[in-house]
């Protein structure tokens, strides 16, 4: 199936998951693209991702807010603008900075992001989480938390 070209404006957006505190709106999945995907993410302060690894390629393109993102055992304190790239398999992490933050994330082909960010919505509660139900889900769709 050849990948169709489409126009996505704020009128058309899923309602946004709730991903361990960050709110998730699926911009294009990889169904709808045939290769790559993006999200919007939007998070308050200290909430974010615990490290992790995939088999995808992902960048992370700061709108608003500070993020302070930990890739490959380096951290940065990220300001609108900033963009970080993140190959396969490497460990990576973030945290929102005070005030929240928004940013793009872009994932490479062959990703599961969308996919595993429906299942975190679906099977873990608002609040404090589960960690070993957190774990399960994120290995179940790609995704291992480093230790």
């Amino acid at each position: 199936m050849k990948p169709q070209s489409f126009f996505v404006t704020p009128g058309d957006y899923d309602p946004a998951l709730n991903v361990l505190g960050t709110k998730v709106i699926v911009l294009a999945s990889n169904a709808v693209t045939q290769a790559y995907e993006i999200t919007l993410q939007q998070g308050d302060v200290g909430t974010g991702p615990p490290p992790h690894s995939h088999n995808w390629d992902e960048s992370f393109y700061v709108l608003k807010g500070k993020i302070e993102v930990t890739c490959a055992g380096q951290t940065v304190m990220c300001m609108p603008g900033t963009l970080v790239h993140v190959p396969a398999g490497t460990v990576h992490g973030f945290r929102y900075g005070v005030g929240g933050g928004d940013m793009l994330e872009l994932t490479g082909q062959g990703g599961f992001a969308t996919q595993m960010f429906t299942a975190v919505s679906q099977k873990i509660p608002p609040g404090p989480p589960d960690i070993s139900k957190v774990i399960e889900v994120l290995k179940q769709n790609g995704v291992t938390v480093a230790t």
